[in-house]
């Protein structure tokens, strides 16, 4: 059975070149494209058959990470393969923390991509090399610290907005979930950062988890 596959992407030319180097695999069939995560999801809700999506983490409308736990909420089933142009450490930790089932280069070769589609439906979690050392530090980080934990002074309030930071929210979402404005969200979380000692979201999850706050 062909594998069946929705792809993601905006970027026109991207998207030409990603299909080129899938046209030689007949095991692959692709369905449709999306140039943005809301098209991906209404034509999901048309043809919900896909087994696997190419996604984008830079989009317009609705990005990558979002469309992602989209996905993962209504069809659990469907596996998705992120596809960027930056190895960058917050957008792997948000788009594992999505429910991606791996992270690809958009240099990564037609032999790569095709290999990690096929590792992937077999329920392996693919990722480029260099992708894959940043996560193991992800993961080894906080294990190379040592026992004690602290509270950093937090407040209530702080502690809930890391824990819907650590299950991948937006600002946005944030601020909708728990009726602030946006404003008063990047004001805690600038506290936040200030309070604990570091630079950006995925320091600040990885140290809350390492002391237990969450």
């Amino acid at each position: 059975m062909p594998i069946s596959i929705a792809i993601a992407e905006d970027n026109s030319i991207a998207l030409s070149a990603l299909r080129e180097r899938l046209k030689n695999y007949p095991e692959l069939v692709v369905e449709f494209t999306a140039s943005h995560g809301r098209q991906l999801l209404a034509q999901l809700k048309k043809q919900p058959n896909i087994d696997l999506v190419l996604m984008d983490i830079e989009m317009p409308e609705l990005n990558g990470v979002e469309t992602t736990r989209e996905i993962k909420t209504k069809y659990p089933q469907i596996k998705v393969l992120m596809l960027t142009m930056f190895d960058d450490e917050e957008l792997l930790f948000n788009a594992i923390m999505a429910g991606a089932s791996g992270y690809l280069l958009k240099e990564d070769s037609a032999v790569q991509i095709f290999q990690a589609i096929t590792d992937t439906m077999a329920g392996g979690a693919a990722m480029s090399p260099g992708i894959a050392m940043k996560t193991l530090r992800l993961v080894r980080q906080p294990l190379a610290k040592d026992t004690k934990t602290e509270d950093f002074g937090l407040t209530d309030r702080e502690t809930e907005l890391l824990m819907q930071l650590k299950n991948g929210l937006t600002y946005e979402e944030i601020a909708s979930n728990l009726h602030i404005s946006y404003h008063t969200v990047r004001k805690h979380i600038e506290n936040i950062y200030r309070k604990m000692q570091v630079n950006n979201k995925v320091e600040a999850i990885q140290k809350a988890s390492h002391n237990r706050l969450m």
